[in-house]
């Protein structure tokens, strides 16, 4: 038996990059992930054995190191776009290539696909379920991983192939010399995988994120967001918190030294035995000032506003008050900062950002508050009542878990900062007639009293 040679040396055509040299070439085998291209290192591990499915499976890495872009040009992309959406997109684009040079890419298959796809339905992994069916697409692997998912949880069915009809239309309105192309672009990244890979990554990655739909109306829904400029689908879930860390640097918010002890005439602490003969009184003991305190957290969505005179007059009245604004860039993956300490603890941000349209974090960020809550001091909420998800989509269960937060904890709504600053006087909970101010929440804290 006879082992194949390959030169990838001889790949030739890129334009993207002028670097040359050796490459090392390494034996594996056909199972998927077994064989990869590794270009920063110009390593290739492919299957050198006879038959039909090696040839493909080689032909498949060559493919990677004569159009997959360089890291340098992935790294652009990985704060807009998910890592494993953009692997799977460049797998598909790869493929639809080797299609049309006539290669029978139904060879690419192992006969582990509909097991898998079986398993990501029966586990709820949406996400992954997503970004395989893109590596696998026009292969000999799709029908089996769609029969997989058919077992497991047919109502995903719609949903994918919903990608599947998109994915198609998009690569099949581009030449193959565009689909493949490498040459530069005015954002210094290569147009085939610009105009395809990155396109398709977008999408993957907002679907990912996105609830399975499952019924006639998300369905649709789901289908409108895959178009150009539809909107995002709904995802039913809150984004993580990212901290603005360049508010990090606060100045004393002007209050005045706040007194942390008093002398009293009794106590366990003799912090001042200079006043049994000073103070007629002989108040030589010493009791514990309670700082005027508080936690607000405000919305600064694009429904909201907030100017920084306003957080200082809130910190007048408490200096020793916990502020923090919050907003989500919606879609965001973790890029965008969505919420912001603006004082803590009689210390002052210098600055006062702006929101980032959308909510996405109520209800992690009035966990993050509660945690930090001193004692029995009072939490302000200054809100609307809109509660979104990462997408920035309305959604009943998020408001009622704000909802049931705002209740049992007894977190007062306030509609602006002026509000605040006088609900900071006060340590008790919304009262009903002021639930209809605020929007979802407040229909959510009525419908629990009316049940």
């Amino acid at each position: 038996m006879t082992a194949a040679v390959i030169f990838p040396e001889l790949l030739s055509g890129r334009e993207d990059d002028g670097a040359s040299g050796p490459w090392t070439v390494r034996a594996s085998s056909s199972m998927r992930g077994a064989a990869s291209c590794n270009l920063s290192e110009r390593v290739l591990e492919v299957p050198l054995g006879p038959g039909g499915q090696a040839r493909v499976v080689r032909a498949h890495e060559l493919m990677h190191a004569r159009v997959s872009p360089h890291v340098q040009h992935l790294l652009k992309a990985l704060d807009e776009v998910s890592p494993r959406a953009l692997e799977c997109a460049e797998e598909f684009r790869v493929n639809t290539l080797l299609a049309r040079l006539h290669f029978d890419v139904a060879l690419l298959r192992d006969g582990t696909e509909k097991i898998g796809g079986r398993r990501l339905a029966e586990g709820g992994e949406w996400a992954e379920a997503v970004c395989f069916l893109m590596a696998v697409l026009g292969t000999g692997a799709e029908k089996e991983y769609l029969a997989g998912i058919r077992q497991g949880r047919a109502s995903w069915l719609g949903g994918l192939r919903a990608i599947r009809k998109r994915s198609l239309a998009l690569v099949d309105a581009l030449s193959t010399s565009a689909l493949g192309g490498t040459r530069l672009n005015g954002d210094d990244l290569p147009d085939g995988y610009a105009t395809s890979t990155l396109v398709l990554a977008r999408m993957l990655t907002q679907s990912m994120a996105a609830r399975a739909p499952t019924t006639p109306e998300e369905l649709r829904a789901f289908r409108r967001s895959l178009e150009v400029g539809g909107r995002r689908p709904t995802t039913g879930q809150f984004a993580p918190l990212v901290f603005d860390l360049s508010l990090g640097a606060m100045s004393p918010s002007g209050g005045g030294t706040v007194r942390r002890y008093r002398a009293t005439t009794s106590g366990t602490v003799l912090r001042y035995p200079g006043r049994l003969l000073s103070d007629d009184q002989r108040r030589a003991f010493a009791q514990r000032v309670r700082r005027p305190g508080g936690v607000v957290v405000i919305d600064q969505s694009g429904s909201m506003d907030l100017i920084s005179e306003e957080v200082r007059a809130v910190v007048a009245r408490s200096p020793h008050a916990l502020v923090l604004g919050y907003s989500h860039r919606p879609g965001d993956l973790g890029a965008t900062p969505n919420v912001w300490l603006l004082a803590e603890r009689g210390r002052l941000a210098t600055r006062c950002p702006s929101g980032n349209v959308g909510n996405g974090v109520d209800g992690p960020v009035l966990r993050w508050a509660l945690a930090r809550r001193q004692e029995s001091e009072p939490v302000i909420w200054v809100t609307d009542g809109q509660v979104t998800d990462s997408h920035d989509h309305p959604d009943d269960a998020l408001s009622l878990e704000c909802a049931q937060l705002v209740r049992r904890h007894r977190i007062w709504l306030v509609r602006d900062l002026g509000e605040a600053v006088n609900a900071l006087r006060m340590n008790r909970a919304t009262p009903a007639s002021r639930w209809g101010d605020f929007g979802r929440v407040g229909r959510k804290l009525r419908e629990k009293v009316e049940k």
